[in-house]
């Protein structure tokens, strides 16, 4: 035997290693492969006679092909396009996951309905209603491919471990199905309903980010939290229910998110500094910087000023430019502001343009032209009251000798702008 056929046969001999598939999948792989590829070693072509003289009596005692998407619909309650949209889902996170397709692996618990429907009969004996249970697959149907013996325990512990109640577990798995089904979560559960101070708030993080529930407690999870004490972070558990993710870094990354925000010029016992360590966690040193610049070339501030306005609002160093230039061209050209004065108050750029910015400068303009309000008011305390406080100063009390300014304003804030009112 030469050297190419000893690759060839050590070639054929791994394709045999390979875990079989489906026998309706094997006639389909072995004819492509008879019609696609013509130079075929004696042992495929062997293999194509064979396969091809047997399809015909094989295929009348094969069972019928499951289709998962016809399943999401008699059995999961979907919708016809809903149960299509969700099975695309499945095939995706199978594809990303393992690189291969949802053919390639249905095979694997979804290639028949003994174990969806094993996943539903736990779900339903765990009191979840159809409608829940429909919530859930939708989500995340591949739950349905779990194995049900690691499943069951993990869903009574999450009634008689963690107190959850039937509504709770339903709302639960809607949100984290997948890390119930890559491991056992209730110590991670239990850790952080007491960090965090109620499930409600750990579903609301989970929401922001599923990782929580998947990261290592020990490893990950507690020395982050550790290290934020140890910085004396004022409200940590708020940035962490705010920005989750900060929580699942590898602990020597938050020390240097931590140095980072520090950098920046604003205290740790500020209630600023949680919103400066989330601003830094998710830009680059060297945007950061860019965006420094960009604010010294068009608001001509000094380096001192733009670190002071980025050290009362942090999150202006994470807003896009063209964004920001629409803002400031409007304050500057329209409300009259100098430059200077929006470095002074960094509040102004983390405002709406189209729904605070310019309907409550067009609520000046009209009081201003009728008398009502002093010309040489500046616009920057009408834009950063709150909303009840503005509609209750500068709309409400002027109903009767301005009618039609409230209609004009929620237009405005619609983005019609009244040419009179």
């Amino acid at each position: 035997m030469d050297t190419d056929d000893l690759h060839a046969a050590r070639g054929e001999l791994q394709l045999a290693a390979e875990p079989l598939p489906p026998p309706c999948c094997a006639f389909e792989i072995a004819s492509s492969l008879c019609s696609a590829t013509p130079l075929l070693s004696p042992i495929l072509r062997h293999a194509c006679r064979l396969l091809s003289t047997s399809t015909s009596a094989s295929t009348a005692i094969l069972p019928a092909l499951f289709s998962f998407e016809d399943y999401l619909v008699a059995s999961c309650g979907l919708a016809p396009a809903q149960a299509r949209e969700v099975s695309k889902k499945a095939s995706h996170e199978l594809s990303y996951g393992s690189r291969r397709s949802l053919d390639e692996l249905s095979y694997s618990r979804l290639y028949s309905a003994s174990n969806p429907d094993a996943i539903l009969t736990l779900l339903s004996g765990a009191g979840l209603s159809r409608a829940d249970i429909t919530a859930v697959v939708s989500a995340y149907p591949l739950l349905l491919r779990a194995s049900v013996k690691n499943i069951a325990p993990r869903l009574v512990a999450l009634r008689d471990r963690v107190g959850l109640s039937t509504s709770q577990i339903a709302r639960f798995l809607v949100v984290v199905s997948r890390p119930l089904r890559e491991g056992d979560v209730t110590p991670k559960l239990e850790f952080f309903i007491s960090f965090y101070g109620s499930f409600d708030r750990v579903l609301l993080a989970a929401k922001r980010n599923w990782g929580l529930l998947s990261a290592n407690l020990e490893r990950v999870i507690k020395p982050n939290i550790a290290l934020f004490r140890r910085w004396g972070v004022r409200d940590f558990a708020k940035l962490c229910s705010n920005y989750p993710w900060v929580l699942t870094f590898k602990p020597e990354h938050v020390k240097e998110v931590l140095l980072r925000a520090e950098e920046l010029g604003v205290p740790t016992t500020s209630p600023m500094f949680r919103h400066a360590v989330a601003t830094v966690a998710s830009t680059s040193k060297d945007k950061v910087a860019a965006k420094l610049d960009f604010y010294k070339r068009t608001l001509g501030g000094s380096q001192s000023e733009v670190s002071i306005a980025v050290s009362k609002m942090p999150a202006i160093l994470g807003f896009y430019d063209e964004i920001l230039l629409r803002k400031i061209n409007f304050l500057v050209n329209e409300a009259a502001m100098e430059p200077r004065h929006i470095v002074e108050r960094p509040v102004l750029l983390a405002l709406s343009l189209e729904k605070r910015l310019v309907p409550r400068h067009y609520v000046m303009k009209v009081l201003q032209k009728k008398g009502l309000l002093n010309r040489n008011m500046r616009f920057s305390p009408l834009a950063v009251i709150g909303e009840e406080t503005f509609e209750s100063k500068f709309i409400d009390c002027h109903m009767d000798s301005v009618p039609g300014l409230a209609d004009a304003y929620a237009a405005a804030r619609a983005g019609i702008i009244p040419s009179r009112v």
